[in-house]
């Protein structure tokens, strides 16, 4: 079963509550999203860490539960 734009934002804001998350369905089939993730978290820190971060928040569910997250990143 796809996960919704809320279960996204929920996972998120777990890892890293000060988030400002905004969440677009790309195709409308609740399965491929592009998300903007703002964060203080990741000040100093690299691209690739950025991503790693918000990606590893959502543990074993990536590829499964959700199929395609094009993700950007940014410091307030």
């Amino acid at each position: 079963m796809p996960m919704t734009a809320q279960q996204i934002e929920t996972i998120i804001r777990t890892a890293l509550p000060d988030a400002r998350i905004e969440i677009e369905d790309l195709a409308g089939d609740g399965d491929h999203y592009a998300c903007t993730v703002t964060s203080q978290a990741f000040a100093g820190l690299s691209r690739v860490r950025q991503h790693k971060m918000v990606y590893d928040a959502f543990g074993g569910a990536m590829g499964t539960e959700l199929h395609a997250l094009a993700l950007q990143t940014k410091t307030p």
